[in-house]
């Protein structure tokens, strides 16, 4: 794999831009993802905040849901963020009906865990792997893991909760680093990218 990285953002729903943006900032070639055929090519995929349950419709909608499923079996570095966070999780403690998940991290995930929309917040977040201090976490309607398996690394918690994980290839965030302007996560996930290519 070449230095530059192609790394795709699942666009369905979600700060796609944000993360165009923060991929870019961390020497990743980042382009969005919306059709099976376009995950060919990439080297990585991250999945945004939004909707969990919106982007479980959508990604069955585009025929979307299997072959991230395989992609992701078969080794594909992710990295989920808030909702995205969700979409990688084996088990939701509280899944709406008909709502799937992409798999990949051996835990169970507890939606809008940390509150509402109006109860967002920000917090410094320490986490494992990262140089030069805590990050900035922004909390929106974010849930938290609940539990996690042997093969799971805790990376960070905040108030008592897991809130970044990594077992393998697979990378997940309660919390949206790419609305900081702090592209270390990201820095983080691209780096994994290479090391896995």
């Amino acid at each position: 794999m070449t230095s530059t990285p192609t790394i795709g953002v699942l666009a369905l729903q979600g700060d796609v831009r944000e993360h165009l943006t923060a991929l870019a900032a961390a020497d990743a070639a980042a382009r969005p993802v919306r059709r099976p055929e376009e995950l060919s090519g990439i080297d990585g995929l991250v999945i945004p905040g939004g909707e969990s349950t919106t982007i479980s419709k959508l990604a069955a909608l585009f025929g979307l849901t299997e072959p991230l499923r395989a992609a992701i079996a078969d080794g594909l570095p992710v990295y989920g963020t808030c909702a995205g966070l969700i979409m990688v999780a084996d088990k939701i403690l509280d899944p709406r009906s008909g709502q799937e998940t992409f798999g990949g991290i051996d835990m169970i995930v507890r939606r809008n865990a940390f509150g509402r929309q109006n109860e967002s917040f920000e917090a410094v977040v320490d986490v494992t792997g990262i140089d030069g201090g805590p990050v900035e976490g922004v909390f929106i309607r974010a849930p938290w893991v609940e539990s996690v398996g042997a093969d799971v690394e805790v990376l960070a918690e905040y108030g008592g909760h897991i809130v970044a994980v990594r077992q393998h290839n697979v990378l997940a965030t309660s919390f949206h680093p790419e609305l900081t302007g702090d592209h270390r996560v990201h820095e983080l996930f691209v780096d994994g990218v290479r090391a896995a290519g």
